[in-house]
């Protein structure tokens, strides 16, 4: 009479362990056809569908192409308008050019997408060329470099308006202590500065900086009523002005002028010099990078030009 083993663990016994893994078939075959069932599902599973808003011919316009368009602030009927005007637009454009695809000439067609080929490398040229200029483009401009600019290049800065050195105060109509400010403005002493600064607080407009070179039309924008038609009365060399109109008064003392095709002073042209020697590196810069470019593809055998037979 055969005795069944007696195990005190089932993964010390050979026959123990057999007779777990019989009885446990069907569960072991179950899991694996579930494991196999899901794995399958996700294989296959359709992609989720965009919902599209319009169709011309075999275009789409669908839902998430208005999405970035469409604001928080609008309101509900803002956004349905928005989105009718939008596939109305978006139906016109496919239409013409379906439209213009069969009514054109294969000549100009084949034009045409040579243009669009060109503008769409143009484009990513020149953005990557813009990275690497902003990159690696030395901005630090000396003030003896553009002295040097300016000096050598002199002949070339001529003015094309009048400028003015001046100093102005402008003061409401009722100002009691005009005379005043017109002593202190006409002798321009230390005290005379300080008196004027004490009551700037009353003044409607100030300008006490007579250093820096400023054109005549700016001159008549915080004058209003300073004009073309007068201006010549008002801004000559040594001048004192007193001018007025219903909104106040100005007085005023031109220190010096310069007239158009004068030579334009170091001062008023230095930033247009800076931009001009900025301009001149980044060229530099680019007609340096093409050549690296060329010369490195030809040395990785990436470009060649291939002679013609004669």
């Amino acid at each position: 009479m055969r005795t069944k083993p007696s195990c005190k663990a089932l993964s010390n016994c050979y026959f123990c362990g057999m007779s777990f893994l019989q009885k446990n078939r069907v569960f072991l075959f179950i899991l694996i056809c579930l494991l196999v069932f899901t794995s399958c599902d996700s294989l296959f599973k359709k992609k989720v569908e965009k919902e599209p808003l319009a169709r011309v011919g075999d275009s789409f316009l669908y839902k998430e192409d208005l999405t970035s368009f469409i604001r928080d602030d609008m309101s509900a009927q803002d956004s349905a308008l928005f989105v009718t005007n939008y596939i109305n637009n978006w139906a016109s454009k496919q239409l013409l050019l379906s439209k213009s695809r069969i009514n054109l000439s294969e000549e100009k067609l084949s034009e045409f997408d040579r243009l669009v080929a060109d503008y769409r490398a143009d484009l990513y040229t020149r953005a990557y060329i813009e990275a690497l200029v902003l990159q690696a483009q030395d901005t630090a401009v000396t003030t003896s470099q553009l002295r040097q600019y300016y000096e050598k290049e002199k002949e070339n800065f001529k003015l094309n308006e009048k400028l003015v050195q001046l100093r102005f105060v402008g003061l409401p109509t009722q100002f009691l202590d005009k005379d005043e400010v017109i002593t202190r403005m006409k002798d321009w002493g230390e005290a005379d500065k300080r008196y004027l600064d004490s009551v700037a607080v009353q003044f409607k407009k100030i300008h006490f900086n007579d250093s820096i070179w400023v054109g005549a039309s700016r001159v008549m924008e915080v004058i209003p009523p300073m004009t073309p038609m007068n201006e010549e009365k008002y801004l000559k060399k040594s001048q004192f002005f007193e001018i007025q109109d219903s909104l106040g008064v100005y007085l005023g003392k031109v220190t010096d002028v310069l007239e158009i095709n004068d030579t334009a002073p170091f001062e008023y042209v230095s930033p247009d010099i800076r931009q001009l020697i900025l301009n001149r590196r980044r060229l530099d810069y680019v007609r340096k990078l093409e050549t690296e470019i060329i010369d490195e593809a030809i040395k990785k055998n990436e470009f060649e030009v291939y002679e013609k037979d004669e």
